[in-house]
C-alpha cells in the first residue's frame, strides 16, 4: 500500500526541481520588438550619430538664438551696407546694414518650424486617409485614392505659385499669416505621398493574424486601427517624414527665392537667399552663409532618414 506521505512529497520534489532554473534567473531573453531592435541598431551607426548631433545643434540654435548672438537681426545701418565679414560681424552685413550672422542664427528657428509643421500636417492628413483606405478597402479606398491622385498630379511648384499668389493678400503682411499660408500650401500638395505609403502598410497589416484575432474578439474598427494596425504601420511613414522634413525646409527656401514664399518681416534662410540673389557677384557672402546652413540642415535630415530606413528594414540587417 502506498504511503500517503510519499504521495505529497513526490510532486513537491518535482515542483522544486522545475522552479530551480527560475530561482537562478535562467529565463530566456525576451525577443525585442521591431522598434527596439531598430534603436539598438541605430545607436551603432555613425551616420545616425552624426546626423543627430547636427540636428541637435540646430535645434539649440532655433530654441536659444540669444546664446549665440546678442545682435538684433532687424537692426540695420545703411552706412554698413554690404560690408564684408570682419571681427565685428563674422558673416558681414546685408544690403540694409543688418548683421548677416544674427539673421542666419535667428533664421534657423523659422526654417525648422516651417519644416516641422509642414511635415506634421502632411503625416496627419496623409496617414489618416491612408490607414482608412487600407483598412476599409472597397469604395472608401477608391474615393480616397482618387482624391489623392488629383493632388498628386499637381506639380508642386506650379500649385504653390497658384495658391500663394491667390491667397497672399488675404493673409496680410504679418509673419504668422504668411508662415501659416506657406506651411498649409506645402502640406496640401505633399500629403498624397504619405497617404500611399500608409495605405500600402495598412493593406499588408489588415490581413495579419493579430488583426483577424482582434476582429474575432469583437473589437471595433477604431480600436483595431488605433491599437493594432497603427503601431505596425508607422515605421515606413516615420522614415518618409524624417526625409520630408529636410525637403520641406528646402522647399520653403525655393518658394521664398521665387518671391512667393516667406517675406519680410519673417527672418528665414530662404528670405535671406532671395534678398542676396541680385548681389552674388559683388557680395557673395550674403548668399554663402544662409545657403551653407540650409544645405547642412537638409543633408542632416536626409542622412537621418537613410539611417532610420536601413534600421527599420529587416532585409538590411
Amino acid at each position: 500500500m502506498t504511503d500517503p506521505a510519499s504521495l505529497g512529497t513526490a510532486p513537491a520534489q518535482h515542483a522544486h526541481h522545475d522552479l530551480t532554473p527560475t530561482a537562478q534567473g535562467e529565463h530566456p531573453e525576451r525577443p525585442r520588438s521591431l522598434a527596439s531592435d531598430a534603436w539598438h541598431d541605430l545607436r551603432r551607426r555613425p551616420l545616425f550619430l552624426v546626423s543627430v548631433s547636427l540636428i541637435a545643434f540646430l535645434l539649440v540654435l532655433a530654441a536659444f538664438p540669444g546664446l549665440f548672438t546678442s545682435a538684433d537681426p532687424g537692426a540695420g545701418d545703411l552706412a554698413r551696407s554690404r560690408q564684408a565679414p570682419s571681427a565685428d560681424a563674422w558673416f558681414g552685413y546685408d544690403l540694409l546694414g543688418r548683421d548677416v550672422y544674427a539673421r542666419t542664427i535667428y533664421g534657423t528657428r523659422v526654417s525648422i518650424i516651417v519644416g516641422v509643421l509642414a511635415t506634421s500636417i502632411t503625416v496627419l492628413i496623409g496617414g489618416t486617409m491612408g490607414i482608412l483606405a487600407g483598412y476599409y478597402g472597397g469604395w472608401v479606398d477608391g474615393v480616397l485614392s482618387r482624391i489623392a491622385d488629383v493632388f498628386f498630379g499637381l506639380p508642386f511648384v506650379l500649385g504653390a505659385i497658384v495658391i500663394l499668389s491667390t491667397f497672399r493678400e488675404t493673409v496680410g503682411g504679418g509673419a504668422v499669416g504668411i508662415t501659416a499660408l506657406v506651411v498649409l500650401t506645402m502640406s496640401m500638395l505633399s500629403w498624397p505621398v504619405t497617404m500611399r505609403i500608409m495605405r500600402s502598410a495598412a493593406i499588408a497589416a489588415r490581413d495579419q493574424d493579430y488583426v483577424r484575432a482582434a476582429r474575432g474578439l469583437g473589437a471595433s474598427p477604431g480600436r483595431v486601427i488605433w491599437r493594432h494596425m497603427l503601431p505596425n504601420c508607422l515605421a515606413p511613414v516615420l522614415v518618409y517624414a524624417t526625409i520630408a522634413l529636410g525637403a520641406f525646409i528646402g522647399a520653403e527656401a525655393t518658394l521664398s527665392f521665387l518671391g512667393i514664399g516667406l517675406r519680410e518681416p519673417v527672418v528665414s534662410w530662404g528670405v535671406m537667399i532671395s534678398e542676396a540673389r541680385d548681389y552674388v557677384r559683388v557680395a557673395p557672402f550674403l548668399l554663402l552663409f544662409p545657403a551653407a546652413f540650409l544645405a547642412v540642415t537638409v543633408l542632416a535630415f536626409v542622412m537621418l532618414g537613410d539611417a532610420v530606413r536601413e534600421a527599420f528594414d529587416p532585409k538590411g540587417r
